[in-house]
């Protein structure tokens, strides 16, 4: 008699799908990759603003060592001057400027439509300014959701400076807590190229918040001086707006320039030109002269890949990765500078000699 059973080894035959069936798969695969995305998209924001609190935290350090090199103070005591002093300094600045600030802020408010309206009349007059117009108003709805998304943020403007201001605070505290966690999951061999590269990236932060704070500082000087001589109403807040946009490379000086002028049109068209020659002057004397002196030791980065890294940034995660765009890309060059580019040219010594042997291009 023959044995009829199936043995235990043989496969059993693979079941086909149905086409219903592959529909779902394929609709769940597509519904995972969105959540991976947008999941992904809302923890780069969240890194940023750590980023954030990074660049606040490296400012308070920053100013504790140097108040500890003057004054020979032990280390608490000269960072609770530097947190105690620098919250003390802005409140004294917003008690003594922000009712000049608030009124300014209301007239501006007040003669910013009859400033476009004049602004407009002005334009209408030459075909050029026809052209720009048309295209203004065409793409006016278009213009309003750039703006919309650039100001978007993961848990919104006031979300976002809560967060950044708590972990800023956090991180100057305790430093060590952090700095000792990331390392705890360093390999040993590791340690010494790790440490070596948060060296480099506390260096060339540092250098960024000097040129930084000193370009706002000067920025905001020299506008209130020249647009005070001009006669132009709200200086101020035209100088403030302008010292806080410095923080983002090329784009900001530009749209800073945008009220300015648009005021002195009010005025006549030679003040208009003076003005803009007020904001070319400024900006481009804090740019090339002074921020390249304080930020000498930060990477030197190529004016194209920064405005690269800037519109990449924007994309992603609007003002605060504009903003955050140099220090990222300088993080980002280091990393790339420590672990690939000194392991490629130890492994091929022959590269670096080669590489000075190079003939320039004629």
């Amino acid at each position: 008699m023959m044995d009829t059973t199936t043995p235990k080894n043989t496969p059993r035959p693979k079941r086909e799908l149905t086409y219903i069936q592959k529909v779902w798969h394929t609709v769940g695969i597509v519904a995972l990759l969105v959540i991976v995305v947008l999941i992904a998209r809302v923890a780069f924001n969240v890194l940023l603003m750590i980023l954030a609190a990074t660049l606040i935290s490296t400012y308070f350090h920053g100013l504790g060592n140097i108040i500890q090199r003057k004054t020979k103070w032990g280390r608490k005591p000269a960072m609770i001057l530097s947190v105690g002093g620098s919250f003390a300094i802005l409140a004294v600045l917003l008690w003594f400027m922000g009712t000049k600030i608030q009124q300014q802020v209301a007239q501006l408010s007040h003669t910013l439509p009859n400033t476009i309206n004049a602004a407009r009349t002005k334009l209408a007059e030459t075909p050029v300014g026809q052209q720009v117009l048309g295209y203004l108003d065409d793409n006016s709805g278009k213009i309003f959701i750039t703006a919309q998304h650039f100001f978007s943020t993961s848990f919104g403007v006031l979300g976002n400076i809560y967060i950044i201001m708590f972990l800023g605070i956090f991180f100057t505290v305790s430093p060590s807590v952090y700095k000792d966690g990331f390392m705890i999951i360093i390999p040993p061999d590791k340690k010494e190229l790790w440490l070596c590269i948060m060296n480099r990236i506390n260096v060339s932060l540092k250098g960024w918040l000097k040129g930084m704070l000193l370009s706002v500082v000067l920025i905001f000087i020299m506008l209130t001086i020249g647009l005070t001589i001009m006669g132009i109403p709200a200086v101020l807040v035209l100088a403030l707006i302008a010292a806080m946009l410095k923080i983002i490379p090329n784009f900001g000086s530009l749209v800073a320039m945008i009220p300015g002028v648009l005021l002195a049109l009010t005025v006549s068209t030679n003040t208009a030109v003076i003005v803009t020659l007020i904001y070319i002057v400024s900006q481009t004397v804090v740019s090339n002269i002074v921020t390249p002196i304080i930020q000498n030791k930060i990477i030197n980065l190529p004016p194209a890949l920064t405005i690269i890294s800037q519109v990449i940034m924007g994309t992603l995660s609007g003002a605060l990765g504009i903003i955050l765009a140099v220090p990222l890309l300088a993080i980002i060059v280091i990393l790339a500078d420590e672990l690939y580019v000194k392991k490629i040219n130890e492994d091929n010594p022959k590269l670096q000699i080669d590489a000075k042997h190079v003939p320039l291009a004629d």
